[in-house]
């Protein structure tokens, strides 16, 4: 534990967005509670954005300049780089690899760039002795990288499954509140602040799987493996598949899911996935995160809060800093970095469990009798069927849920399925958890 006779904690700040503003301004209001919490001063000495002269609501005086952020990482005034800039290469990269190049400890929520670059950046963090922390790159305010290394440190991880992205949730909320389509949800989201202008990273699982990569190297000691991530997005949705999802007790959610198979292979895959109303998952609502793991001997735990925003991304920034002020200094992937392995990876092909499969068909005799023998010659068995919609000149939607099957199989049946001249586009798939 640090003592209150050692020098001040020297931080500099790259990036002065929503997330940087916020941590500067729980270093500035908390700062006694800080001191109070770590034994050690905890100040700002230096700061690096694109515009000088921005008004952002607060003062920066008494904080040394720099237009190019990678200089803050020479400064000797500096022992510990915020970087609140994002994107997975420059100047994120550099400038980080080069903080830690120099003994300086990191403390980022840049998620892309660890899904890309974690690897290297852990290995020169080790080799320099440095602290490498990315709290805040994962569900916010939610401490679940605390949780998974440290927390659950003691079990075998078996599975674990994320509502990880809150814009992607907030949609998926307001579609079943509304009963309106995505396009018209996604369009209001935008214009409150819950979706980007272009909100192609959010709503197409990537950012999910940025997350998704970073909790599976701390839960089963993988090397991060974003390229070979199975990941799907919910831009396909219906609200028409939220009603009948309910009818199946069940809500839609996108859930970034890491598991361990029994071959000893390490499944992850991002997904729109029917939740059992029964499950915690399933009452994480609009913007909120919330993530369910199972360990060997602690069971299940389940953990939901604010997954982005100013004062929870900030609050887990400075959290970081904090166990820096004390002298902690934990392998970046809870393992050291040599030790991590290239697990054999599974997709969701792998995954095995009951489906749901929508398809739009021609509204005409004969239809259910071209599908049938196509799901028996791939083994899969129907549990239930739905018909929605009656019109001799306009498509209509069947529903089928079925019973276990693997993924590969059920994916070989949409396949057959959608070159059926009856069949109008492509069906939709998605796995129904048990959880």
């Amino acid at each position: 534990m640090a003592t209150l006779d050692q020098k001040p904690l020297r931080v500099a700040l790259a990036g002065l967005g929503t997330v940087g503003i916020g941590a500067y301004k729980i270093l500035m209001q908390n700062a006694s509670v800080l001191e109070e919490r770590t034994g050690r001063q905890i100040v700002v000495t230096a700061i690096s954005a694109r515009n000088q002269s921005k008004d952002r609501g607060v003062d920066l005086a008494q904080c040394a300049w720099e237009d190019n952020p990678v200089n803050l990482a020479s400064r000797d005034d500096v022992d510990v780089i915020i970087e609140a800039m994002g994107g997975e290469n420059d100047p994120a990269y550099t400038l980080v690899k080069t903080a830690l190049e120099n003994k300086k400890h990191v403390v980022t929520a840049n998620k892309a760039l660890l899904a890309y670059h974690g690897v290297e950046l852990a290995e020169i963090a080790e080799r320099n002795n440095v602290s490498l922390c990315y709290e805040a790159a994962v569900a916010g305010g939610i401490p679940i990288i605390k949780m998974i290394r440290e927390g659950l440190g003691a079990n075998r991880i078996s599975g674990l499954y994320g509502i990880m992205n809150g814009t992607c949730n907030y949609i998926l909320t307001t579609m079943e509140r509304t009963g309106e389509d995505f396009a018209k949800v996604l369009k209001d989201a935008q214009e409150l602040g819950y979706a980007e202008a272009d909100p192609t990273l959010d709503i197409g699982g990537g950012d999910s799987g940025h997350k998704l990569v970073l909790l599976s190297a701390l839960a089963y000691g993988c090397l991060p493996d974003f390229k070979n991530l199975s990941v799907e997005g919910i831009d396909h949705l219906e609200a028409e598949d939220i009603e009948i999802a309910a009818e199946f007790g069940c809500r839609i959610k996108l859930i970034g899911q890491a598991t361990k198979l029994e071959d000893g292979r390490v499944l992850q895959m991002v997904a729109p996935s029917l939740v059992p109303k029964t499950s915690p998952l399933a009452h994480v609502d609009g913007v909120l995160n919330g993530i369910f793991v199972q360990g060997d001997f602690v069971g299940s735990s389940f953990v939901e809060g604010r997954g982005a925003g100013e004062g929870p991304t900030a609050s887990a920034i400075i959290a970081d800093v904090m166990e820096i002020a004390k002298g902690h200094c934990a392998p970046v992937f809870g393992v050291p970095s040599g030790k991590l392995e290239k697990a054999p990876t599974a997709t969701a092909q792998d995954w095995r469990g009951e489906f749901y499969v929508r398809l739009v068909v021609e509204d005409r005799p004969g239809v259910i009798a071209d599908i049938a023998p196509i799901l028996r010659d791939h083994t899969i068995s129907i549990e239930s069927l739905i018909q929605r919609g009656r019109s001799e000149k306009e498509p209509v939607n069947i529903v089928i849920m079925t019973h276990d099957a693997k993924g590969e199989d059920i994916r070989a049946a949409c396949a057959g399925i959608a070159d059926l001249p009856c069949v109008l586009g492509k069906p939709l798939l998605m796995p129904v958890l048990k959880i």
